[in-house]
């Protein structure tokens, strides 16, 4: 009747997907055999009484269980078992065990997972269906097999299969299924030290799954699911938990003993809460004593669950690159928290930086003086306002009619942001251009100008490096490099292991850029000289720059003047055809230049002038007096031998990781010659697993569990009181949810969504459902 019934709808829908000729019928009913469809998954038999029964087929001899089996130890028996499940398509646990008088297990049993069943408390779903909201749906795989082995103990260590019974009453899952069960899903170690490492890089889970997936072939191959990368990133959460303060204190402590010179300091506020962090290593204080006569400071947000500000210590070294000389972090952006980072800054450094730059936070305006000054006989260092910060607030504090439709900003640019104008000649400048737009009695203008010799070039001439830096961007440059790898939702632990990852690549960066200017001799263009002399002295950045002051020096002066040698020194005016109305006057030796553009004053590079002045003498050596040791190749050279004193524990730490360096490198190189022989990759197998079932026999060998590893990533739990407890979360201004939006960003962001308008007469004042045209019709 059926058929028959397929056979009329196939007509009439004009298909053959009702013909009952075409439906095929499985004969399930042989006994021993099974059916077409699951024969690819797995083989079942019929018991007398009707009921299927599933033995795992496929499944080497030497991978079964047999009765009378011995094994050195339930965990060998366990894994055995494990081993077998995973080979035959079912998961396992533990279950029943039976101790005697001294606590020895002498009976124990490994089960199929689906042993048992579940049972169900229909009174719980009812008041789950009666709860507002979505509840996550589960399931059971407990339908009550009977699969199971039992170990019986008999001396020493050593048990023996007791019983093993084979078969299941459920299919088996598939080769493909196979993957997704519990016993072919295991985070080993190499896998945790993966998706770790990959966290370090700021690569969350997914991307780290789909890495691993590439690395070993196919997602089957990888061993767990992505699922199983979450629920590892989750429990190293979960093992920091509130223990996220004291874990990183304790972390700087051991880092203390390694290295001597790491220095660090906190505060909890009366709660015991972590409310200050600082610290510096040793390579930071030592690019300090190299570097540090110019740092720019700058917090940046976003870098942490609680919301604490982090704020580096950034600097210029030898390769005109970034560099971090200490961080903080911060609860609060005030006057206290900033003046005890400046504080503790200045400690372990032993002396001030020459020149402060930061944005114009009130509270750093008054914490920089109180805490770079000279009230401990040490030199004062001088505090710069970044100039683009001002420069941005122009068109919104004078309007962008005369800032973008008028000269003014042009005119005005021409006297701010010269060097090479004397005080008086930007006063005079400035006064001019105010009073030709009209400007004489805008405050805004008017507190600029009071606070000029905080901020305009001309007034940091005379000052040694205080042209060097001019605003924050090197800060924001470096928040932008710190923001690659930290996240919002990181703890401390977290925090300070991506920090560690952070400047380990800056300074290998570094050790890149050491090496090209070691390696390789930047090509020469003119035919002086002094040119070939610089290539082999400075950093190849700071020679292009020097190369273009030669060449300029070269091509683009006029001397208008040139006075006789008076004790071995000659004066020259010369003019640069690239500025207008300007006549430098430079004085030269055969070791010495002064320019009245005090570039070399100001950032350390010898100017164009004194360039053409030297080569008029036939100076054909570089003068020593014009070289600074921060801007040469041999730069470190110049520092104090303590400031690289470390222990023996942190020198053979170098060593391990530089094995283990060499050991990843010999590996990929045997893979690489295997190539993709099966043959050749067959023996570098059994090799590897020859060498894994040594090291596991050996006597040395100790199980290494989860948590050991996650100690062994995050450090060890603190086993008594927590002293520090995790930071309160905080708010300050630079988060995202309670970051201040200035009118003018509002009007910047609603000027980029597209418009709404009416489909009947275009108008952008209503819609089609109240236009006036509609309501005509």
């Amino acid at each position: 009747m059926i058929s028959k019934d397929l056979v009329k709808i196939s007509d009439n829908q004009g298909s053959n997907c009702g013909d009952s000729s075409r439906v095929s019928v499985i004969d399930c009913t042989v006994d021993g055999d099974s059916s077409e469809t699951e024969s690819a998954i797995t083989s079942y038999s019929l018991t007398p009484g009707g009921s299927r029964v599933y033995v795992p087929k496929n499944v080497d001899s030497e991978h079964i269980p047999s009765l009378n089996q011995i094994f050195e130890g339930l965990d060998i028996g366990y894994k055995f078992y494990k081993n077998y499940g995973r080979l035959g398509g079912f998961d396992i646990r533990k279950t029943t065990e039976k101790r005697d008088d001294q606590g020895t297990i002498i009976r124990k049993h490994y089960v199929c997972s689906s042993e048992g069943f579940n049972d169900v408390d229909f009174g719980s779903l009812e008041s789950v269906n009666g709860k507002n909201g979505k509840e996550r749906r589960t399931g059971s795989r407990r339908c009550g097999c009977k699969a199971k082995m039992v170990l019986k103990y008999t001396s020493g260590d050593r048990y023996y299969v007791f019983s093993f019974v084979e078969q299941h009453n459920h299919p088996l899952a598939s080769k493909t299924g196979r993957q997704f069960l519990r016993v072919s899903r295991d985070m080993g170690i190499s896998s945790r030290n993966f998706v770790f490492a990959a966290a370090k890089a700021n690569i969350g889970c997914s991307k780290a799954f789909g890495l691993m997936k590439e690395m070993v072939g196919s997602y089957a191959n990888v061993g767990a699911t992505l699922r199983d990368f979450r629920n590892f990133n989750r429990d190293l959460k979960c093992f920091v938990g509130v223990r996220d303060g004291q874990m990183l204190i304790d972390k700087f402590k051991v880092t203390k003993e390694t290295s001597k010179t790491f220095y660090f300091a906190y505060e909890v506020d009366s709660e015991g809460h972590l409310t200050k962090l600082f610290w510096s290593d040793v390579i930071g204080q030592r690019n300090f004593e190299l570097y540090g006569d110019a740092v720019s400071f700058d917090a940046t947000f976003d870098t942490n669950k609680y919301n604490m500000i982090f704020a580096p210590f950034t600097g210029v070294d030898k390769h005109d690159r970034c560099v971090t000389f200490g961080a903080c972090l911060l609860s609060k952006e005030d006057v206290t928290h900033y003046s005890w980072a400046f504080d503790h800054f200045v400690k372990v450094m032993g002396r001030n930086p020459v020149v402060i730059i930061t944005d114009q936070c009130p509270a750093m305006k008054i914490a920089v003086p109180a805490s770079f000054n000279s009230s401990n006989g040490l030199v004062s260092s001088k505090h710069r306002l970044c100039m683009w910060h001002i420069m941005e607030k122009f068109p919104a504090k004078l309007g962008n009619r005369l800032c973008k439709e008028t000269d003014f900003m042009e005119k005005m640019k021409t006297y701010i942001w010269a060097s090479h104008l004397e005080i008086s000649e930007f006063e005079e400048g400035w006064e001019a251009v105010i009073k030709e737009f009209k400007l004489e009695s805008n405050k805004w203008l008017l507190d600029m100008y009071e606070i000029r010799s905080s901020w305009i070039p001309a007034y940091f001439r005379d000052e040694p490096m205080f042209g060097l830096m001019r605003t924050t961007s090197r800060s924001e440059s470096e928040n932008s490099f710190f923001g690659q790898f930290h996240k919002q939702g990181d703890t401390l632990c977290e925090f300070w292991l991506r920090f560690q990852s952070a400047m380990e690549r800056q300074r290998n960066e570094t050790e890149r850029l050491d090496h090209e200017s070691d390696s390789f001799t930047p090509n020469i263009v003119s035919r002086w000289f002094i040119e070939d002399d610089a290539a082999a002295i400075f950093t190849r950045e700071i020679f292009y720059k020097i190369q273009e002051e030669i060449l300029a020096g070269c091509l683009d002066m006029q001397i208008k003047r040139m006075s006789e040698e008076i004790d071995g020194v000659t004066a020259l005016e010369i003019k640069d055809v690239k500025i207008k109305d300007k006549v430098f006057k430079v004085s030269v030796s055969r070791n010495h230049a002064v320019c009245s553009c005090k570039k070399f004053v100001m950032c350390g590079i010898l100017c164009r002038h004194a360039f053409c002045g030297l080569k008029q003498i036939g100076v054909t050596k570089f003068p020593r007096s014009l070289m600074l040791n921060r801007w040469m190749k041999i730069a470190e050279s110049g520092t104090s031998s303590a400031a690289l004193s470390v222990s023996e524990d942190y020198l053979k730490m170098e060593e391990v990781s530089l094995k283990i360096t060499n050991m990843w490198f010999d590996f990929r190189q045997l893979v690489n010659k295997a190539g993709v022989h099966l043959e050749k990759l067959d023996v570098v197998h059994q090799t590897v697993l020859q060498l894994t079932a040594d090291l596991e026999s050996s006597n040395e060998h100790a199980e290494f569990t989860k948590r050991d590893h996650l100690a062994a990533m995050v450090g060890e739990q603190p086993t008594g009181p927590i002293e520090v407890l995790v930071p309160n979360v905080c708010k300050n201004k630079g988060n995202f949810f309670k970051r201040l939006i200035s009118d003018r960003e509002k009007a910047i962001n609603k000027s980029k969504k597209r418009t709404r308008k009416c489909k009947l007469c275009s108008a952008t004042t209503h819609d089609s459902r109240t236009c006036a045209k509609r309501q005509k019709v």
